[in-house]
């Protein structure tokens, strides 16, 4: 399990290896070397998710490793309260952004829209941290949308037994 302390509270994640090995080995790799530890939550839409793990406070990027080959078909859904990694266009160009789900997404399932995005756990608790991150207000900055105007902050990402 995966306990993300942010300025707005803490939340826990269960990855699910068994289901998605390689996208839970690499985010575990992340959160293990530190990565996510002062990153910000840079991207909330209410009713849809809430995207983090690539920015900091200044919208800077951070090094990534190289992209992972998607597990979209799986079997896991973008329901409420799952975590998704985040990509581009190119459906194995996942590095380190993550998104949760706010509300069931279903058509990010590759089932309903081919390829679909990488389910690889879900929130076990803290989920009204996520709800309330949800709430809070958003502009548009150095180019990006759906930006929180108080940045929400990633203070550490460590792994619980």
């Amino acid at each position: 399990m995966i306990q993300f302390e942010t300025s707005m509270g803490r939340f826990c994640v269960q990855l699910n290896s068994e289901a998605a090995p390689k996208s839970a080995k690499n985010f575990l790799a992340y959160v293990k070397a530190g990565h996510y530890d002062g990153l910000i939550f840079h991207r909330i839409i209410p009713g849809f998710m809430v995207q983090g793990g690539g920015m900091d406070a200044g919208l800077d990027s951070r090094k990534t490793k190289k992209p992972i080959k998607s597990e979209a078909d799986n079997g896991l859904s973008n329901k409420r309260g799952s975590i998704a990694m985040a990509r581009t266009q190119d459906p194995h160009s996942a590095t380190s952004q993550f998104y949760i789900n706010l509300v069931d997404n279903d058509f990010l399932d590759a089932t309903h829209n081919p390829p679909g995005y990488t389910v690889f756990g879900e929130v076990v608790e803290g989920m009204d941290v996520i709800d309330a991150m949800a709430k809070v207000a958003s502009t548009t900055r150095r180019g990006y949308q759906d930006v929180p105007v108080e940045p929400i902050e990633i203070i550490s990402a460590t792994i619980v037994k």
